[in-house]
């Protein structure tokens, strides 16, 4: 059996959960459970902390499991490795101290930083060839300069509202953007395909929609310029000659102007039908 790690709580467990259920696995039922199997597709889950997934597969002990590109490369575990963007949990990570006190990276030469990233953190600065004095901290970052424990942070940015409510200026590079994503260990475990093969297919089906619509025939060369489809619509023959029927995918972000133009072309009955599973 395939054995997938899965975070057990925090903003990356909800959304994990439902991938692996809209692409057709059966997961855990009560939130208390560590451990759980889906027979009929042969796998088992593990609900771990989202931190030591990397550690569990990366070792071999897991085969796959989901969890954050951040947490992944804090780490540093080098049996463990990234196969796909899942899409979620999207965060960007920056450096902050006091206002005016920075102006680039190279600054913290010396200094001390606090974060709850050290790996991720480390390696970033050890690439630049700066030098400084690491302060792991679990959670409450922000508040490390004010107290006097450090004299800059590496933290999550969002809006930056935090960082600035606490006194502080986001300054230098991005030191990385991370999302969910899928990673596997050193050996490639049977089954891992087909769950990639499904999560590429809840991805694809949560990306695009299928629009349906009525057009006269001799207007198709201008509709498919609208909505080319992912590679070339359905165009089916209707009871009046002069009309089709097409049915096309679209990026569900576009899908309102889209329908906007196809309606201004002269195409009718546009309807727009959700995808509930994809294998594109």
């Amino acid at each position: 059996m395939l054995r997938i790690a899965v975070p057990n709580k925090g903003s990356l467990a909800e959304t994990a959960a439902e991938m692996l259920s809209e692409a057709g696995y059966t997961g855990r039922r009560d939130s208390k459970d560590l451990y759980t199997v889906d027979p009929v597709n042969e796998v088992e889950f593990f609900y771990l902390r989202p931190r030591d997934i990397a550690t569990y597969v990366g070792s071999g002990a897991l085969d796959v499991g989901i969890t954050g590109r951040d947490l992944l490369l804090d780490a540093r575990m080098p049996g463990a490795r990234e196969v796909e963007s899942l899409g979620f949990a999207g965060s960007t990570f920056r450096f902050a101290g006091r206002p005016g006190r920075f102006t680039d990276v190279a600054d913290l030469q010396g200094l001390r930083v606090a974060t709850a990233y050290p790996g991720l953190v480390d390696a970033f600065l050890d690439e630049r060839g700066i030098a400084v004095d690491i302060v792991p901290l679990d959670g409450a970052v922000e508040s490390a300069v004010q107290l006097g424990v450090a004299d800059a942070v590496a933290d999550v940015v969002s809006t930056g509202t935090t960082l600035r409510q606490a006194g502080l200026e986001i300054f230098g590079p991005v030191l990385l953007e991370s999302d969910a994503v899928l990673i596997a260990g050193p050996q490639e475990a049977e089954g891992t395909e087909t769950l990639l093969r499904r999560l590429r297919g809840v991805l694809a089906a949560r990306k695009y929609v299928l629009i349906d619509y009525d057009l006269p025939a001799a207007l198709v060369e201008q509709a498919v310029t609208v909505a080319p489809g992912l590679e070339s619509p359905t165009i089916s023959p209707l009871r009046d000659p002069e009309w089709v029927a097409v049915r096309v995918m679209s990026p569900r972000r576009d899908v309102n102007q889209v329908m906007d133009a196809l309606y201004a072309i002269g195409a009718r009955a546009i309807l727009v039908t959700e995808i509930l599973a994809a294998r594109l």
